[in-house]
């Protein structure tokens, strides 16, 4: 059998959110996490379905009336029922491989990115789904590896890009090398080869630097990257030694990667003066669109005219994510996105 880790531009059936609630860190700025998530949701059913995880009745309830307001299609929208711990999909939700053709769901470990947060009940979220049929007949296959969707960037063809910072963290998987590690990723998503990163990561991010942070595959040629020009600034160094090194890989038949820098937003600080981890590399790509995250700063509009260029016949649409951030993630770390033939139409 052959088994392929679909890149993200393939086609989708849905996009998976875990909706904020007030039994989480989110509580303090619940209504304005419900209306970035809204818009979100919103966006993403003007292209395909939308799965969204509540906690119980009540908030299903809250959460439809919130997307129908904002405009969501009803039609498209699947709410199901799973207690959570947070709402970071990218990292809790399943990592669907094709296998001949047909996909199949990965259950990964999912620990708190080390354990820095609890995470029972959302590591239990992608099982919980299964059992209610949210994802019909496809089969879900427990992975015994602790791996967050955000750690890895697939182009489709058997390369996978990731961060020595994150996967190589003993928090994870301390019985396992990076030679070890590679073994691991080969045989559960079926990849050719692992290219790694070891330099670049945001101040503010907590995931020990998830790949959809810093770069990001968007064709099987094209790496999409964030750079910083300010010599003052403490990622110059970091991120100028992560764009070398990006200039140094190849593809698969040894040509270099087309890159394309995207500016780093200027500092955004929480009311602690902790530098939070603005990012516009934490895109999601759907069906005809790409949601990119937006910070009211003038960066934004060179980001999205940059990734206009980079997805032609693609609609770039942004999204303010300010509030996202202040709970250190963004629109990608929140989206889990669900390959064709996963999510089956349901009543929501």
């Amino acid at each position: 059998m052959t088994r392929v880790l679909p890149a993200e531009w393939a086609p989708q059936s849905g996009v998976m959110l875990t909706w904020p609630h007030d039994d989480s860190d989110w509580a303090p700025l619940l209504n304005e996490a419900d209306t970035v998530f809204a818009a979100i949701g919103t966006a993403v059913t003007r292209f395909q379905r939308l799965l969204v995880v509540c906690r119980d009745e009540e908030h299903r309830g809250h959460v439809t009336r919130r997307l129908t307001e904002q405009g969501a299609d009803p039609a498209r929208v699947t709410a199901a029922l799973a207690p959570s711990d947070d709402t970071w999909a990218r990292d809790h939700g399943p990592v669907t491989v094709l296998e001949d053709r047909r996909p199949v769901l990965l259950d990964f470990i999912f620990n708190g990115w080390g354990g820095k947060y609890p995470a029972a009940r959302d590591n239990r979220i992608t099982a919980r789904l299964h059992a209610q049929a949210v994802f019909g007949e496809t089969p879900l296959e427990p992975v015994d590896l602790v791996l967050e969707g955000g750690s890895i960037e697939s182009d489709g063809l058997g390369t996978l890009l990731t961060t020595s910072g994150c996967l190589l963290t003993p928090t994870r998987n301390p019985h396992l090398d990076r030679t070890t590690t590679e073994h691991a990723l080969k045989a559960s998503l079926g990849v050719e080869r692992v290219l790694w990163l070891e330099h670049g990561r945001l101040e503010g991010d907590d995931t020990d630097g998830h790949v959809d942070t810093l770069a990001r595959l968007c064709s099987p040629d094209t790496i999409a990257y964030i750079t910083c020009t300010d010599r003052n600034d403490a990622h110059h160094g970091p991120l100028k030694a992560m764009e070398a090194e990006l200039r140094a890989l190849r593809t698969a038949d040894g040509r270099p990667y087309r890159l394309v820098p995207l500016p780093l937003p200027a500092p955004i600080r929480d009311t602690d003066g902790r530098r939070l981890p603005a990012t516009h590399a934490n895109f999601l790509i759907i069906n005809g669109a790409v949601l990119v995250p937006t910070y009211d700063d003038p960066a934004d509009r060179l980001a999205l005219d940059r990734l206009t260029g980079v997805f032609p016949g693609r609609e770039i649409i942004g999204i303010d994510c300010r509030t996202l951030i202040r709970q250190y993630g963004s629109l990608h770390c929140v989206t889990m996105q669900l390959p064709e033939g996963v999510l089956i139409p349901t009543a929501g």
